[in-house]
């Protein structure tokens, strides 16, 4: 790849960590400006979530799940050597590692660590197309898998989250810790904050392509509804911040804390699924794929179940929402390691 692997991002993709640094300085200072804030923001609600933060995690929910190729998902299934890889990948390794990383790195502090397992078991289903095509991935291989992860975190994602926050830890006599929530408690949240964005998703997909054709579906309309993704991050964030400012204020290191284990799951992660997929025989293309769609996490989901679950002003929300300020210097510094191990492994090399 001759030019830069940044300057092949959009501008609000190449900048999204200042976005989000600037949201939540923004957000910091909108609590000290409006005083009683919080009050308003919860006098109307949907479920657990005032109503305007709602609003803000649907909206940015919707392009990512609007630009899944649902009718590639049967195609997934020719390859099962495939398919049996990203799925350990996905959905036993990487809850396992961010909730070891989780509990190594915050064992006294539960409302963190919670936040960190929620960020560790939504796996990614928007930004990683991104990484993917800047990796020189396989774009195919990367959307049958980011449409088999959006369907697979609507059936699971609140089971994964009543096990590795509620169950798991009773094994290792770990009682005094535990926040009990219910499967239902994270179900609802996830069929909200999920659920209608993945319906209105398949629904824009098959009844717009089908009437205006998949060249204007996906040149003219994804293209155009994309920024809403990232408008409905920051709005979230501005928000999340604006109620969280006294405790940041206070509290200084805690996204430092954050921080470390997420850095570190993200290039355990990568590397784990990049070595993988290339012993298990799969090509550069095919391993690019892997790795992405395996370490990259789906930080709204995160988020959006962290608000609807335990509160905006929790632990569990900032946790989620420092997430993709890590995630997107992470993923940018992993396309040039993919980069680095297709010339140096998957390419023939001079005699």
């Amino acid at each position: 790849m001759s030019d830069s692997v940044v300057k092949k991002l959009s501008t609000l993709d190449r900048y999204l960590p200042l976005w989000i640094l600037a949201s939540m300085i923004g957000g910091v200072l909108l609590s000290y400006a409006v005083p009683n804030l919080d009050k308003a923001l919860d006098a109307v609600r949907l479920d657990t979530v005032s109503l305007p933060i709602a609003i803000g995690l649907l909206v940015m929910m919707y392009p990512p799940l609007a630009k899944v190729r649902y009718g590639k998902l049967s195609e997934f299934f020719v390859n099962w050597r495939l398919f049996q890889v990203s799925l350990f990948l996905n959905w036993i390794v990487g809850p396992l590692l961010m909730t070891a990383l989780a509990w190594l790195f915050l064992p006294n502090e539960h409302e963190f660590r919670n936040g960190l397992i929620l960020v560790g078991l939504a796996r990614c289903i928007a930004m990683v197309l991104i990484w993917n095509t800047l990796a020189c991935g396989s774009a195919e291989v990367a959307a049958i898998l980011v449409a088999l992860n959006s369907l697979f975190q609507i059936f699971m994602y609140s089971i994964y989250g009543w096990f590795f926050i509620t169950l798991m830890p009773t094994w290792f006599g770990l009682e005094s810790a535990i926040v009990n929530i219910t499967i239902w408690a994270i179900a609802k949240s996830v069929l909200i904050f999920l659920g209608i964005p993945f319906a209105l998703g398949f629904l824009s997909r098959f009844v717009l392509a089908q009437h205006f054709g998949d060249e204007w579906y996906e040149q003219k309309f994804l293209p155009a509804i994309s920024p809403l993704a990232l408008l409905g991050l920051l709005y979230t964030i501005v928000l999340i911040f604006s109620m969280q400012g006294e405790k940041l204020l206070n509290q200084p290191l805690n996204v430092l804390k954050i921080a470390l284990p997420l850095s570190l799951y993200f290039v355990l992660m990568f590397s784990l699924a990049l070595w993988m997929a290339y012993k298990t025989d799969h090509s550069y293309e095919e391993s690019a794929a892997i790795a992405f769609t395996a370490s990259g996490n789906n930080f709204e989901l995160a988020i959006a179940v962290a608000i609807g679950t335990f509160g905006i002003t929790s632990g569990e929300a900032l946790a989620a929402t420092v997430g993709p300020l890590i995630e997107v210097p992470a993923l940018v510094s992993l396309v040039y390691l993919s980069l680095w191990v297709k010339k140096k492994f998957f390419e023939p090399q001079p005699i």
